[in-house]
């Protein structure tokens, strides 16, 4: 299966996208504000926090580019949740439900962006987005 992120408004603080599934529309994503990282950090990869200065905390989108999704236990969530594997900068990223970017850190909010800054219909969204992906053995999401 092949999610697809575009995105399409990239703000002061946070970025709107669109996701979709196999080429269809499903919903829209908030996330952190899209910011210049470079391609590599040297320490994600080995587990630890990114220090690059140019990554703000709970701040700074994801880059873009291609990465696989599996389903995953998230302790915080206390639920299975898509996780994003390989990450530059970035350790842990989930695929779930908030209103704004507050919530994400870093994350992929998923929900309807029928409010200026927020998503709503976030949990169903999410809830309906990991029906669909828990019955997939290979997943991928390219971020454009």
């Amino acid at each position: 299966m092949r999610l697809l992120l575009k995105r399409k408004f990239k703000g002061e603080t946070y970025t709107i996208s669109d996701l979709y599934i196999d080429g269809v529309f499903f919903c829209n994503v908030i996330e952190d504000k899209v910011r210049s990282l470079p391609i590599t950090c040297s320490k994600t990869p080995k587990g630890l926090a990114c220090t690059c200065k140019e990554k703000i905390y709970a701040e700074t989108a994801i880059p873009a580019g291609t990465y696989k999704v599996t389903m995953e236990y998230s302790p915080r969530f206390r639920r299975v949740l898509p996780y994003l594997h390989i990450v530059p900068h970035f350790i842990g990223i989930l695929i779930h439900s908030g209103i704004d970017e507050k919530d994400s850190a870093g994350c992929l909010i998923v929900g309807f962006n029928t409010v200026k800054g927020k998503v709503l219909q976030s949990r169903v969204t999410s809830d309906k987005l990991n029906t669909i992906l828990s019955t997939q053995k290979e997943i991928t999401i390219e971020i454009m």
